[in-house]
């Protein structure tokens, strides 16, 4: 496997966040963030850099909501979840970067 970890392309990490707690349910920043790096087969990696100021960003926007719990190794630690407005944004999501691939991809095609 390469070393090469991919960046986020600006935009997808709110469409990543939101859908991974629509998939899993509550978790932790730490996990979310793992959880992502998981799916995306290591290929990137997400720091708290990236990772909390994207929650405050969606939890001020109304599209999660956190709450106070005791994280696996038993540290108290904040859990984030979908809002309904934030089930509503994911699907807005979803259709945005469905678009946008066919956009890229039609030029990919004209340029070959």
């Amino acid at each position: 496997m390469s070393d090469n970890k991919t960046e986020v392309p600006y935009g997808t990490l709110d469409l990543l966040i939101l859908k991974t707690l629509d998939t899993m349910g509550p978790m932790h920043g730490y996990r979310i963030a793992r959880r992502i790096e998981q799916v995306a087969e290591n290929l990137l990696r997400l720091n708290q850099g990236s990772i909390y100021p994207a929650l405050v960003r969606l939890e001020q926007q109304g599209w999660i909501r956190t709450q106070w719990g005791i994280s696996e190794t038993k540290r108290k630690v904040k859990f984030y979840s979908l809002t309904k407005a934030g089930s509503n944004q994911l699907s807005i999501e979803i259709e945005n970067w469905e678009r946008t691939a066919a956009l890229v991809a039609r030029f990919l095609e004209a340029e070959s």
